[in-house]
């Protein structure tokens, strides 16, 4: 049984046979050709952080697969009220076919996992983004023809999109050039992987970055921007004016 924890459990086969799956299911839609392979099976979505994006997207991804999408509010489930996450995985194990969570801690995804026996799907924590990034990956390909070779540029914290993003963009051939405030680097653990490999480039300049970048991605949620001028949208944005670049404009 295959879970998606995070992108670090992905091989580079297994990321392109999703995008390869994402691309066949988005031309099968846009043509009208029935690709229900979810019929009869449903799906619960647990919410510890609200969102619109990740639930809009998994509620409509499950309907046009023929599946049931199945909204937990985790203040409405035992879970909000301290009940261990390994009960709350074995017992949804008996009702649903699977699981999307939405949470602050990677460990509480990777115990839904080893204690459930059903498939679980990281749609945020901390950690990681596997979601956001796969969708991201297949973006920049269907633009740009193809992921190898190319160079991705993060501006921002080092956070959850930040490690995701290195991990995916590096498994795929792409060089990464990551610039982040000193002292919010991404996870040591991103670094230890990212440092197996020559493309890899983590930097305090956003300018040097993103020199000669393919795609150029940014996260706006930047706290520590106002106290890092270089880091505030409109001097990413500017800058970008003066390059033959994409720029991903991340809102998770």
């Amino acid at each position: 049984m295959k879970h998606l924890l995070k992108m670090m459990d992905l091989s580079t086969e297994e990321i392109i046979e999703i995008l390869n799956l994402a691309d066949q299911l988005k031309y099968e839609l846009k043509h009208g050709i029935p690709h229900d392979h979810l019929k009869g099976k449903t799906l619960g979505m647990i919410f510890r952080k609200a969102s619109t994006r990740t639930r809009v997207s998994f509620e409509t991804g499950m309907y046009q697969l023929g599946g049931n999408p199945l909204y937990l509010s985790a203040s409405d489930m035992q879970i909000g009220r301290g009940e261990p996450i390994q009960d709350t995985a074995r017992v949804l194990s008996r009702y649903i076919d699977g699981i999307m969570i939405r949470t602050f801690d990677q460990a509480e995804v990777e115990n839904l996992a080893e204690y459930g026996n059903i498939p679980i799907i990281n749609g945020l924590t901390d950690l990681s983004h596997p979601c956001q990034v796969l969708a991201d990956l297949m973006t920049i390909r269907e633009y740009k023809g193809k992921l190898d070779g190319l160079k991705m540029c993060y501006i921002g914290d080092g956070n959850n999109m930040a490690n995701s993003l290195i991990v995916g963009g590096l498994k795929t051939g792409m060089s990464v050039s990551v610039a982040c405030p000193e002292n919010y680097h991404p996870a040591a653990t991103t670094l230890a992987f990212a440092k197996k490999y020559d493309c890899f480039e983590l930097t305090d300049d956003p300018i040097k970055a993103k020199k000669d970048a393919d795609v150029i991605t940014a996260c706006p949620h930047t706290e520590k921007k106002k106290l890092q001028p270089r880091y505030s949208k409109n001097t990413q944005t500017k800058s970008l004016t003066r390059l033959k670049t994409d720029f991903t404009h991340r809102r998770q």
